[in-house]
């Protein structure tokens, strides 16, 4: 069975297939696609077996990489915690993942990764297991106040009160002066964790790209913002990305009260779910988190051809890495996420 590269972000087609598939997610769109492309120099490509000219039946978004430091590989998707495998039986999938083999062999990439959300890979071929994680998913079948009550009484239901005692202020949106805000957050959060952050521009092509699907929250106190969070929505779909807050106001409860604030709004406007993102497996403080919101836990399973291939050096997890970004000012720590984000994808 032949297949066909479309460019997602130009080929209208790709956009109007989303829009009939109810298991695409926002991480599949253009806007997604498009924000890659300009902050990482990624280039977006879809295979489908559909013809130019035709309606797109079945596809599968990618990202080409092409990085001095970590080697050339195709990535379905870059920082995108999943990305559901839109084909169509597992002829449709054959037919992808053998043309994907020969891409890698032919033109000598070192490898191709497919990042599917949980359960749906099943295939005959020689790709293998590369990473697990977990994915959380916290279900809105229950009424708003049904909701409260499944949350931690004393670690989630105490500090939502806490931040409305506090009157901690609200404000969301996609404007240059939340981005900034959340951004400086951010450096606090990453520099915390030994972390440099995502360049800014990352977050500034998110707004652009995907416009309302996209949103900025803030919480300040007497007007100072101390907690931030960036969540996208797609379809039936809430999505938290991005998360970071100021260690000196933790006592005010503002990641528990922008939660609560995107938890109220996804119910408001009939999504299923809020989509809480992978955790490491390891890591049992942030897993612990989102179980104490109700979330339920399932194994997200990448996958990688060929098997052998090694995984791509993320080199501020390595110890050494972090305790030599330890000594570095925050100040510099935009400039080593600009050197090093776009390799690690």
């Amino acid at each position: 069975m032949e297949l066909y590269d479309v460019d997602p972000c130009k080929d209208v087609r790709w956009q109007r297939f989303l829009d009939r598939r109810p298991d695409a997610s926002v991480f599949h769109t253009p806007g997604w696609l498009e924000a890659l492309r300009r902050t990482y120099d990624y280039e977006p490509v879809v295979y489908t077996t559909s013809s130019p000219g035709k309606d797109i039946v079945n596809g599968q978004a990618f990202c080409r990489v092409d990085s001095w430091l970590t080697g050339r590989r195709l990535v379905s998707l870059p920082f995108s915690d999943h990305t559901g495998v839109l084909m169509n039986g597992l002829d449709d999938l054959e037919s992808l993942l053998s043309r994907l083999q020969h891409e890698v062999d032919r033109k000598n990439w070192r490898y191709v990764d497919i990042r599917p959300a949980a359960g749906e890979f099943q295939h005959s071929s020689r790709f293998r297991e590369s990473d697990i994680y977990y994915l959380h998913r916290l279900s809105l079948d229950k009424g708003i106040d049904g909701l409260f009550r499944s949350f931690h009484k004393n670690c989630i239901q105490r500090k939502i009160r806490r931040a409305e005692r506090e009157g901690l202020d609200y404000t969301e949106g996609r404007s240059e002066i939340l981005i900034r805000q959340f951004y400086r957050l951010l450096m606090l959060t990453q520099h915390r964790h030994r972390l440099p952050p995502q360049p800014i521009s990352w977050f500034r092509n998110l707004a652009e790209c995907l416009v309302e699907a996209m949103k900025i929250r803030i919480a300040s106190k007497n007007g100072h913002p101390i907690a931030g969070m960036v969540t996208l929505s797609y379809k039936n779909s809430m999505v938290y990305k991005y998360g970071s807050s100021d260690s000196k106001y933790h006592k005010y409860g503002g990641m528990a009260f922008l939660f609560w604030k995107a938890i109220q709004e996804a119910k408001t406007r009939g999504f299923a779910e809020l989509d809480l993102g992978r955790s490491e497996c390891d890591n049992s403080g942030l897993v612990t988190f989102k179980e104490r919101w109700g979330a339920k836990r399932i194994i997200l399973t990448y996958w990688r051809y060929p098997a052998n291939a090694v995984t791509s050096p993320r080199l501020w997890e390595f110890k050494a890495a972090k305790k030599l970004l330890a000594l570095v000012p925050a100040s510099a720590l935009p400039a080593a996420g600009r050197l090093l984000y776009r390799h690690v994808g």
